[in-house]
Order: structure tokens, then sequence, then C-alpha cells
């Protein structure tokens, strides 16, 4: 059958109308797309600040999960600690406390040596019982050095045998440029940290002792009918701030180690030799401020996240998960968060027995091609050593 030659007219006017509307829109489209167009407001990071200015002979702001430096001014000068010498001493209690060698309501007998402690105290009464929750409280809220002196006789035997165990936890956290020579911070040419050192160690009391921390947070102590408040002014006017420690002496300057949490992310401050409480107090706010509005936490791994299944040789079990004891995040400028990248090695070959505390490989984190941070794998469970013939199939698989 012969088409209409109105059918094919139609058809020609349609083809001819739809022709001429693609091509009006696609020259509108043309034109909008020759104008440069800025992308939503959400999707651009903000311009990169430098941090504030300090008056303070040195500073740090570390992000909390890896450590990281995030900003700082003479991190690894040595410096005088003060009276945040105690947190290492509270470390050490925690520890006694966790292991069971320490109860909060057993009581402490004061000496005559913690009595007579010089400048800040909690006003123990020599020859009295005082239960260790408030001896903690009087050295973490009053900064008592009568009570630190009393918690260090108890945990110690004696005060000089104590300082040697503040200084074994000070090696095994890796604050290498710290040395203790009593348990409150009296000031001595050998007794002196670092920056740096004190914000490893003020992770280390959050990470290790999350059921301590909150005495960190409390504003006020009474004992003996004295009211004291927490010398941390930052506990009342700065957002999300819930520890950590004051310090002061002449030689010292004053100092503060704070740290805060907001929207799940927590950032830690150290800032030493300021000249005066509201100096330390507004440095250390401003560092906060920096880092929460510059900077965000990525979370990249749960804890115990199978990262890789290696093989194991002349096991009991022929793989195992090698996974992260904690969970694995970083702190990157804001923005930045898709640049950050990740890859695992474990150790060759991987030889039964294996304990699941030692590590069999490690977790790079990397910023834009740059490592950023190294998290060490562990087994997800103890691989004991196979039965006599997988220990001889896999002696003969190693030697090729």
């Amino acid at each position: 059958m012969k088409p209409s030659p109105l059918l094919g007219l139609a058809l020609a006017f349609s083809l001819s109308t739809a022709a001429i509307a693609g091509a009006g829109a696609a020259a509108a489209a043309g034109a909008v797309a020759a104008r440069p167009v800025a992308p939503p407001a959400a999707a651009i990071a903000p311009p990169m600040a430098g941090p504030p200015t300090l008056q303070a002979r040195s500073w740090v702001l570390v992000d909390f999960p890896a450590g990281q430096l995030l900003a700082g001014s003479n991190a690894d000068l040595r410096i005088e600690p003060a009276s945040l010498t105690k947190l290492m001493t509270a470390y050490a209690v925690f520890s006694a406390l966790r292991a069971g060698q320490l109860h909060m309501n057993e009581e402490v007998l004061i000496s005559e040596h913690a009595w007579r402690a010089e400048g800040s105290r909690t006003f123990v009464l020599v020859g009295t019982r005082v239960p260790v929750d408030v001896l903690l409280k009087g050295m973490i809220v009053q900064s008592g050095n009568d009570a630190t002196i009393a918690l260090a006789e108890r945990v110690g035997g004696s005060e000089p045998a104590f300082v040697q165990m503040m200084n074994g936890y000070a090696q095994r956290l890796g604050m290498h440029g710290t040395h203790f020579m009593d348990s409150s911070g009296l000031p001595s040419p050998n007794h002196y940290s670092t920056a740096r050192d004190l914000a490893t160690l003020a992770r280390a009391i959050i990470r290790d002792f999350p059921e301590y921390y909150s005495l960190y947070s409390l504003r006020e102590f009474t004992w003996n009918n004295i009211h004291q408040e927490n010398r941390n002014g930052l506990l009342v006017s700065a957002p999300g701030v819930d520890g950590l420690k004051t310090g002061h002496t002449e030689t010292a300057g004053y100092c503060l180690v704070a740290s805060a949490q907001r929207s799940g992310m927590r950032l830690v401050s150290v800032v030493v030799g300021s000249p005066s409480v509201k100096v330390r107090e507004s440095g250390s706010a401003a560092l906060l401020e920096y880092g929460f509005n510059f900077f965000e936490t990525v979370p990249l791994r749960k804890a115990h996240d199978a990262v890789l299944t290696p093989r194991v040789y002349k096991g009991a079990s022929k793989y195992v998960a090698a996974v992260p004891l904690a969970a694995v995040q970083v702190t990157v400028p804001r923005g930045q968060a898709a640049a950050v990248a990740s890859s695992a090695t474990v150790r060759q070959p991987l030889v039964a027995p294996l304990a699941p505390d030692i590590a069999i490989g490690e977790l790079q984190v990397t910023l834009a091609g740059r490592t950023i941070s190294t998290v060490p794998l562990y087994p997800a469970q103890a691989v004991p050593a196979g039965g006599l013939w997988r220990r001889l199939v896999d002696t003969i698989l190693l030697w090729f």
C-alpha cells in the first residue's frame, strides 16, 4: 500500500518541529553551560586558615583518635609541667584501680610527708584515713599536692618508688621527652616534659580509662567543709570541654591541657607557659575552635573489622582475620575526606602459633599520598600450631 502524501507531510512537519524544539533547547543549554556556574554551597570546603597566635612558650593541638599534630609551636621544647604532672599520677593510680590493687572506697592513711606537702592542698589531716575516691577528686579538681602524695605512697609504697612507675609509664606511652622527679610537679631541673608528650598522656587517659575520665569534668569539690572549684574555667565557658588539668608555678607559667568533643569529634589542646589564667584559657579555647572549624574526623574502620584475611602456615586454622583493636579514624582539613586512602600489609610468611595481642601487620592511612596514621593489625583470635601433618605440609610449601 502506498503511503498517503498527507501522512508524509504530517510526519515531516512533526520531525521538523521536534528538530527546531531540540535545537532551541540545546541552544538554551549551551547558553547556560557557557556561563561559569558555582557548585552548591554545601560542596565548597572552607578556605584553610592558619592557627591562632598564642601567648605561650609552647602549645599543640592534636586529634584524639590518632594523635595527629593539627597545629603547634615548640611542640618538643623541654618545659616544666607543674601540676600537669598529676595527669601521669592519675594514669598510674587508674592502672592500679583497673588491676584491683586499689579500690575507690579504700581508706588511705595520710602520712606526715603527704600532710606537709607544699603548694595546693586538699587539707587532709595527718594520721587520718581518707577514701581513694576523695583523694582522686582532691588531686584532679583541687590539684591538691597532699592528696597526690598520699595516693603515690599507697600505690608505690613510697613516693620515690611511685615516681619510678611514672617514668616507666611515660616510656611505654612513647613520652620520650619526659622525666619526673615527684608525683605533684614541684620545680626541678630534672622534672620536665613537652607539649607533645602531655598531649600523648591526655589521649592515653581518655582512651585507656573512660570509666574514670568523668572525674576531669567535675566543677567543684568539698572536703573538710572547704569548698573549691575546678581551676579549668573552660569547663564552664567553652562548648564541649570535659577536661583535663591546669598547672602553674612561677617558673612554669600558666598551663592547661584541655579536651573537647563536639558531634563525635574530639580534640586535645596543650598550652604551656602563658602569662595569666585568662590568657591560657583564651588561647586554649581559640585552639579548640580552630580545630573544630577547619578539620573533620573521618571514620575508616570499626574496631575488630577484618581488614585482610591472610594465609597462616603451620596453624590449626589456614586463615585468620587481621583486625584493628580500636576504631580507625583520622582527622583531616574539611573538604579533604575524599583524598583519604588506606592500604594494609601483613608479615610474611605468617607462621603459627599467633597470639591475639601481637601485631601481624599494619594499616597505613594516607592523605593525598602523605602518611598521616599507621595502625597495627592483630589476629582476630589466637591461632595455635596445627597438627603434625599440617606443619609438615606447610614446611615443604615454605621451602618454595
